[in-house]
């Protein structure tokens, strides 16, 4: 069963361009897509026609906070923020590298019970630990 896009490859709010990732929000029922090809993240409800952009200007990729450049993976804390590899900086200080204020790469994320931020970054090899503030 096809619960969201379906329409062929594109960046209207009825379609997906290259979805790579997926996170469900058990308590409002939304999929939250990583939409890679589009340049942002669309909130579809299961089975509903369209999603809505809530993230990224579609179709632009950047590195600005409003702009993403090809998102492939997000998750969400349990306060509903949305976290992806481009917006706001809250880990790593912008600029690609080894340095332990750097990330290069970043793929995955993930929040232990205190809201520590996990970071997998792939072109070092690790997955680095940023401290709740």
């Amino acid at each position: 069963t096809v619960v969201a896009g379906g329409n062929g490859a594109g960046n209207s709010n009825n379609q997906l361009n290259q979805p790579f990732s997926v996170y469900y929000d058990s308590v409002s029922n939304y999929l939250y897509i990583t939409n890679t090809g589009g340049q942002a993240v669309i909130r579809w409800s299961p089975g509903a026609a369209s999603g809505m952009f809530v993230a990224g200007t579609v179709g632009v990729s950047g590195s600005g906070s409003t702009n993403l450049n090809g998102p492939t993976h997000l998750t969400v804390d349990t306060y509903g923020n949305l976290y992806n590899s481009s917006g706001i900086t809250i880990a790593g200080n912008g600029t690609a590298g080894s340095y332990s204020t750097q990330i290069n790469g970043p793929r995955g994320f993930a929040f232990d019970s205190q809201m520590n931020l996990y970071v997998s970054d792939m072109n070092n090899n690790r997955v680095q630990k940023f401290m709740k503030l």
